[in-house]
Formats: structure tokens, C-alpha cells, sequence
């Protein structure tokens, strides 16, 4: 196989026309709703919403895409600008309600372990994948992955790492499916570990791949949760470019980056709106107002996320690849919750 830069592969179509976005956005609209009315049902049957829409969300769309959807290819252009375009919305949106005084009150020890988890991670991660026999390429594109943004930090560092597209989609798949699996398990490590809210909120932050991840895995827990793990979890993906700019120089490609690439707009847009809500230019009654229609694309956000997952491409991805991402998310579990203790967080 060729080792040119890989891309992302697009869906086939016409040369010059652009594939049909409108049945995957149904679809994910279907899902979103099909979430909602769960929710509202689990609410009348146990008195609470046991799974949040976000999770539901996520579950369905998985479920739909592996029995229900035969033709995959003709639903990913909607299910990627559901899970991409609507999510980057939303996570501005909740830069509105966001106020950037809390992060200050957490202190600066919240940033200095955030940078030493994920420097530790991506050392180590990819100590621990060349051990298990991954090419360099390949155990720095799961290392990344791992310790900074999943998918997101895979696509930013394979054209400078020269990972091969077979490295890539075997890196992201496994990131997809494993992410979907801690959402639903790391919420039960609160009773177990008697964490708080903010202390879950700091170690969703630090241990789950993805934003939509850690959104969906944070905010049915508390709103402190959420607004905790989104935080942490940003301050992880801003430190995206730093390692790009690294891993660059490294390998001597420095040449092959899209400076422009490397901050997601998103991040941009989430600053700048944080920064208004915390000046006061954006009220706190209109923060609230904001943030519920956040959640509304954040839902359909993840129902587009859960039909982008291939279950069956779990069966291709080698055990290698599945070891080193495991131990890594061990790893960072076993530091967050390090962290959490050692620096008393309330």
C-alpha cells in the first residue's frame, strides 16, 4: 500500500458534484428524536433520566447504522455534518454559557497536570505501541489520538508523522466504538470511587478522547460536570497545535502542516464566546437560553456520531492497536484520578 499522506476518504460521487447531505441529516434527525422520546419515557417509568438524550443518541444511531442501514455510504456526508458542522455550533454555543471565572478558580495546578498527563500519555502510549509491535507511525497516531482529541488529532498528525491510510482508519475506528463504551461505563465509576461532580468532571476532561465524547459523557451527569469536562477537556485540544508543531520538527515535515488546520474553529469560536459570557456582555439569563439549544445540535450532533460508527470495523482493527489504545486509557484514567486526589479538589 502507498505511503502518501493520507486523507480522508470521501463518498463517491460525480466528478464536480457534491454527495447529498439530506438523508443522513433525516436519519439523524429520526435519532435524535427516537432519543428525546426516550428519555421523556425513562423519566415517566423510573423518575429519571437513567440515559440523557446525548448517550441515547449515540446508542441508537450505532444500533440503526449495524441493522437498519444498507447502503452506509449514502448517509455519511448528512451523519458527518450532524456529528461535525452541528457539534462545532453547539460547542460555540456553550462558549456563551461558559464563564471563564471557574476555570481561573480551579487554578493553574488544573492546566500544569493537564499538560503532564498528556505529555506522559503521548510518551509513553507511543513507548507502549512500539513495544507491541506498531510501526512508529502507527503507535504515534494512537498516542495522539489517545492523550489529545481522538479523531480530530489523528487527522492532524498523520500528514507529519506519514502515517499510511490503513494506519489511520484502523487508529480512528477503534477510537469511535472504545469512546462510545467509555460514555457509558465511566459515569459508573462516581459511586464506586465516590468522586464529585467536579472531581468527574476533571477526570471526563482528562480521559475521554472526543469532545462530543466527553459532552455526552459529562453533562447528564451535572451541569458543573459538563461545563468541568468541557473546559479540561479544551485545554487538552489547545495543546493540539504545540504537539503538531512538535511532532513536526521531529520528523522533519514541517512543511506538510496547515497551521490554519491545526486550532479547530470551534476552539476559536468557544474563546471568544466564553470570553464574552464571562466579561458580561452576554447575560447570564441568556447564557441559559443559549446553552439549551446547544444541547438540542448536541443531541442530533451525536446522533450523526453514532451512525458514523462501524461496528463491524472493530473485527479489522489488529489486537496491537487494540492493546496499546486500552493501556493508554488506563493510564490516563489511573493519572486523572491521580490528579484529582492529589491537588483536594472539592
Amino acid at each position: 500500500m502507498s505511503s502518501s499522506t493520507p486523507e480522508r476518504v470521501p463518498v463517491s460521487a460525480p466528478p464536480g458534484v457534491r454527495p447529498a447531505v439530506t438523508p443522513g441529516l433525516l436519519l439523524a434527525a429520526g435519532v435524535s428524536l427516537a432519543a428525546w422520546l426516550g428519555e421523556r419515557l425513562l423519566v415517566a417509568w423510573v423518575g429519571r433520566a437513567v440515559l440523557e438524550a446525548i448517550v441515547l443518541a449515540i446508542v441508537i444511531g450505532t444500533v440503526v447504522r449495524a441493522v437498519a442501514v444498507r447502503s452506509p455510504a449514502r448517509i455519511e456526508p448528512g451523519a458527518a455534518v450532524a456529528s461535525g458542522l452541528l457539534l462545532e455550533i453547539s460547542i460555540v454555543l456553550l462558549g456563551a454559557g461558559s464563564d471563564l471565572r471557574a476555570l481561573a478558580a480551579a487554578g493553574p495546578e488544573i492546566l500544569v497536570g493537564v499538560v503532564c498527563i498528556v505529555t506522559l500519555t503521548l510518551v509513553f502510549g507511543t513507548m507502549l505501541g512500539r513495544a507491541l509491535g506498531l510501526p512508529h507511525a502507527h503507535a504515534v497516531l494512537v498516542a495522539v489520538g489517545n492523550a489529545i482529541c481522538g479523531n480530530s488529532a489523528i487527522a492532524a498528525a498523520a500528514p507529519v508523522v506519514g502515517a499510511r491510510r490503513d494506519e489511520v482508519a484502523s487508529a480512528i475506528a477503534f477510537t469511535a466504538v472504545l469512546g462510545v463504551c467509555v460514555i457509558l461505563g465511566l459515569p459508573l465509576l462516581i459511586p464506586v470511587l465516590g468522586l464529585t461532580d467536579h472531581q468527574y468532571g476533571v477526570v471526563a476532561g482528562l480521559t475521554i478522547y472526543a469532545v462530543p465524547q466527553v459532552i455526552a459523557a459529562a453533562f447528564p451527569v451535572s451541569l458543573l460536570a459538563g461545563q468541568t469536562a468541557t473546559l479540561v477537556k479544551l485545554m487538552r485540544v489547545l495543546l493540539l497545535g504545540p504537539v503538531v508543531l512538535v511532532l513536526s520538527l521531529m520528523e522533519h515535515r514541517a512543511a506538510r502542516v496547515r497551521w490554519w488546520r491545526v486550532v479547530p474553529w470551534y476552539i476559536v469560536g468557544f474563546a471568544c464566546a466564553s470570553t464574552l459570557r464571562t466579561t458580561g456582555l452576554i447575560p447570564a439569563s441568556a447564557g441559559d437560553s443559549v446553552r439549551e439549544v446547544a444541547r438540542l445540535l448536541t443531541v442530533m450532533a451525536m446522533a450523526g456520531l453514532g451512525l458514523a460508527v462501524d461496528v463491524a470495523s472493530v473485527r479489522r482493527v489488529g489486537a496491537k492497536v487494540a492493546a496499546t489504545v486500552l493501556l493508554s486509557l488506563g493510564m490516563m484514567l489511573g493519572l486523572s484520578l491521580t490528579l484529582v486526589r492529589v491537588l483536594r479538589l472539592p
